[in-house]
């Protein structure tokens, strides 16, 4: 691959990046001054919510090499391949405990971070609803239609 045809997919994923990451906002060169409300997807955050339930979830269940093929002592079977391994002085035994100890330490980690990201999304999500009904009924034009932020930009202008 030539330097300029590596270059130039560099700047296409650029830009490509730098469109898919926009907010709800004007753009920059648009100017601003009223006219853009505030949009919060409530779809969007149950959506990332849920993925991140489902993660945990998954991981929960099928990562947990700690436990699995546990035995009546709830050592797992990598576990137990340690300590077989160590007693007969294998030092692939003590590496092995030390891979398990520090996989669990990790999965715990990356379990409690899904489940604090599912957590906020659908707390959020049900607090926006809750504000946005709340707002509704207290903000209503002489025809009864919601009053939007544009609109309420002009008040204070």
């Amino acid at each position: 691959m030539a330097w300029d045809e590596w270059e130039q997919m560099k700047a296409q994923a650029a830009e490509r990046q730098s469109t898919r990451m926009r907010l709800n906002q004007l753009p920059a060169d648009g100017g601003g001054g009223g006219g853009g409300d505030l949009v919060v997807h409530q779809d969007d955050l149950g959506a990332v919510g849920h993925d991140a339930f489902l993660l945990y979830d998954s991981l929960r269940k099928e990562a947990d090499i700690a436990a699995a093929g546990a035995s009546g002592g709830g050592a797992g079977s990598t576990g137990q391949a340690g300590a077989h391994l160590k007693s007969h002085n294998f030092a692939t035994g003590a590496a092995l405990e030390k891979t398990v100890e520090v996989w669990s330490s990790q999965l715990k980690s990356v379990l409690q971070a899904c489940a604090h990201i599912s957590d906020h999304l659908d707390y959020s999500q049900k607090r926006h609803a809750e504000d946005d009904t709340r707002i509704g009924t207290v903000l209503r034009a002489a025809d009864g239609s919601a009053v939007s932020v544009s609109q309420l930009d002009g008040y204070f202008k």
